[in-house]
């Protein structure tokens, strides 16, 4: 799924803008969701920014600029590809302050949004960071792949432990968990999947993830061991 921001105090703007990125995402069979924001203070109070992969952002907006905006957004160590849109060319130089991934002139030509929007795309899946999506009453929550020890199923339970030492619930099953993960999860047991970055000791019916310990079970014990020692070899 690919999130996509567009922010510009003036909803005609934002239509021309959405409308060729629609047809080049539906081109490439892409999943994605698009958020339109009409200032930046409406952007930076919504949870969703937490997340956006791709935004575009114009610098000219009545209230807080562009720029001020996009500095708020980096403050939150925010790694979302900002896209620059503007009538003044002047103004894409300041881009760098901000890491700025590129710039769209005004008035759009929609050949430029798609090839901008394909780049960013390409881009992402360079760069991207896995994320794990957890759908609980209170809200969606994404949490860094990165960051998890291990999912453990108990029952109709999935539980995640946390690099931290905090676990997180929710009901789910086992086997749909593991097809939204990156390589470096591996299922151990049953029960069990454990990301093998953090594996400190291997045995014959165990494996140690810092201070946790899961069983290795004769299933999967061959597995297991041959995925440990190719991420010793790397």
């Amino acid at each position: 799924m690919i999130n996509i921001g567009i922010c510009d105090d003036e909803a005609s703007m934002r239509r021309l803008l959405r409308a060729p990125l629609e047809q080049k995402l539906q081109l490439l069979g892409a999943d994605y969701r698009i958020f339109e924001y009409d200032c930046g203070e409406t952007l930076l109070t919504r949870p969703e920014t937490e997340w956006l992969d791709i935004l575009f952002l114009d610098i000219e907006m009545k209230q807080l600029s562009g720029m001020e905006t996009a500095k708020n957004l980096r403050k939150r160590d925010s790694h979302t590809l900002l896209i620059f849109v503007t009538a003044y060319p002047d103004f894409v130089f300041q881009g760098y302050e901000v890491h700025a991934f590129h710039y769209i002139l005004k008035p759009y030509e929609n050949q430029k949004i798609m090839k901008v929007l394909e780049q960013a795309i390409k881009e992402l899946g360079q760069n991207r960071e896995h994320y794990f999506t957890l759908e609980q009453k209170s809200g969606t929550t994404k949490i860094p792949a990165k960051k998890i020890l291990a999912f453990s199923s108990d029952r109709r339970k999935i539980i995640i432990s946390l690099e931290d030492g905090n676990k997180l619930e929710f009901y789910g099953k086992l086997d749909a968990v593991e097809t939204d993960l990156p390589d470096y999860f591996i299922r151990c047991h049953n029960r069990h999947l454990v990301n093998l970055n953090y594996v400190t000791a291997l045995e014959k019916d165990g494996c140690t993830l810092r201070s946790q310990s899961f069983p290795v079970s004769r299933a999967y014990r061959q597995s297991v061991e041959i995925a440990f020692a190719r991420l010793l070899l790397q």
